[in-house]
């Protein structure tokens, strides 16, 4: 059985789903009132805070995997996930196991009922309630600050302003490069950028990928008025050095006037050098002059250590089949260009399958060169494009270049035309969406079938018998409240991380 066959997940996980995702309004009051009810758990803790159109989820990781190097304990949140849920909301890349997410939904849902019956006392009984993304935003906060974690690495839903993610104190901001993407951002990269630039804080530190020139503009003058430090990737932070390796790329990477080298991330591609030391950025920037004094290691373990399904990822030979998540024109150039780098295949079989909002033709435009026979499909989703628009986008694309285009009914049949049609040393990418890369993972990669909560204790860290004495002194401590009291705020002292303060919500 799945660990996703819990049943206590799964009534958790089916109420989250009767919220639907909601109407795309510029409004934040619902998750608003819902973080005040939970005590704002979300700014009890520092948080990195990542935008842009491409990449957020890599440097989310990216952050995280530093911060565990560190012996710092990340909690990442992270959008939309590939074959569970649970993956938005991880520990030391670790998902959230599935009692503990019925546990943390139950924990919080009761006051999102409040929150959805106080605006319908107010709006009427028509009144949207708390959607599926802001209720589970709202879930890691309160989980993250329960652990409690001594970091909160967020990725935005949407845009920046408006999404559900800008209550986190946001003591660094990161700008990934802002392209078009979704619909109601804009339909230029400027107009994006308005809304993206708004995760910004007071006197936060802000990292930002290159931009084209207004866009320069925009993150700096927000960045200004805001009284928040600026760092630019190529400038303040660079990758001063990038090769192919076996299983992804060597690194040199400076920040400020320190260059690690000899970091070897196991990611694929130029963009993925270029988020490692976005990620950098950010960790040092939350750190401060603690990073001074660590030693190298820790960024090579940490990057060493990163994964990060679905980008470029190798889950199946013979033969090799690569899935990329890529969803937009931006995303689709990187992908092709770090296939022809890292990946020496003789001819490329494409499956592609993308939600109907995407700019299709301009997705397949960017892997025209790529590609030596095309499969499209229709994405697992409510929202896909066509069969039909898929295979017309494509014969516009390929129509005159003798390249093969089949159309299959879904994406099962996708994957094993094309595991036919590819032949030895041939390779098949499949692209378009998240939500089809997620499920061709399900085919590859299916989830374990189990997924164990508890810690188990090696042998070296077996606990000292327990005395006595000490068990006295608990029991009179938790009969006296005021003494109980004392005890936990000297604890939460003792306890806090050097150069962290979970009380001040200002910026590192």
């Amino acid at each position: 059985m799945s660990a996703d066959d819990h049943p206590q997940f799964q009534r958790a996980y089916q109420a989250l789903l009767a919220r639907g995702p909601g109407r795309m309004v510029p409004d934040i009051t619902r998750i608003t009132a819902l973080s005040e009810l939970l005590g704002d758990p979300q700014r009890t803790y520092p948080s990195v805070h990542v935008t842009g159109t491409n990449g957020k989820g890599s440097v989310v990781r990216m952050v995280g995997a530093l911060c565990s190097a560190a012996g710092l304990s990340a909690g990442t949140y992270t959008s939309p996930h590939l074959q569970t849920v649970r993956e938005r909301l991880s520990l030391a890349g670790r998902p959230i196991g599935p009692e503990r997410f019925a546990e943390v939904y139950d924990e919080v849902a009761g006051l999102a009922d409040l929150v959805d019956r106080q605006l319908r006392e107010r709006d009427g009984v028509d009144a949207d309630q708390l959607t599926f993304f802001e209720l589970l935003t709202a879930m890691a906060g309160w989980w993250f600050a329960d652990v409690p974690v001594d970091v909160g690495v967020f990725e935005v839903g949407m845009g920046g302003s408006w999404d559900a993610t800008n209550l986190v104190r946001g003591d660094v901001a990161v700008i990934n490069t802002i392209d078009v993407d979704h619909r109601e951002l804009g339909a230029t990269p400027e107009e994006t950028a308005r809304e993206k630039v708004g995760i910004i804080k007071p006197g936060a530190h802000v990292v930002s990928a290159p931009q084209t020139p207004r866009v320069v503009d925009q993150v700096s003058a927000a960045a200004d008025e805001a009284g928040a430090r600026l760092w630019w990737l190529g400038d303040d932070v660079e990758v001063v050095h990038r090769e192919v390796a076996v299983g992804g790329q060597r690194l040199e990477l400076r920040i400020g006037d320190r260059t690690v080298d000899e970091v070897l991330l196991p990611l694929f591609g130029a963009h993925q050098a270029e988020n490692a030391a976005l990620a950098l950025a950010a960790f040092v920037a939350l750190t401060g002059e603690s990073f001074d004094a660590m030693d190298d290691d820790v960024v090579r373990h940490g990057l060493g250590a990163v994964q990060v399904p679905g980008r470029l990822e190798v889950v199946h030979r013979d033969p090799t089949v690569v899935l990329d998540g890529a969803h937009n024109p931006h995303g689709a150039r990187a992908a092709a260009a770090a296939l022809e780098e890292s990946f020496g295949f003789r001819e490329l079989v494409l499956v592609a399958a993308c939600l109907d909002d995407k700019d299709v033709e301009s997705i397949l435009t960017a892997l025209r060169g790529a590609a030596s026979h095309v499969v499209v499909t229709r994405a697992p989703s409510p929202r896909a494009a066509s069969v039909a628009r898929m295979q017309a986008a494509a014969l516009a694309v390929w129509g005159d270049t003798g390249v093969v285009v089949e159309a299959a009914t879904d994406l099962g049949s996708a994957l094993t035309l094309a595991e036919s049609v590819a032949r030895e040393g041939d390779g098949v990418l499949v692209v378009g969406s998240l939500t089809t890369v997620g499920a061709a993972r399900d085919r590859y990669l299916p989830l374990p079938d189990d997924d164990p909560e508890e810690l188990v204790i090696a042998p070296d860290d077996e606990p000292d018998a327990v005395d006595e004495h000490d068990v006295d002194a608990v029991s009179a401590l938790l009969d006296d409240e005021d003494e109980l009291s004392a005890a936990l705020e000297q604890l939460a002292e003792d306890d806090a991380p050097t150069g962290f303060d979970r009380d001040d919500p200002g910026g590192p």
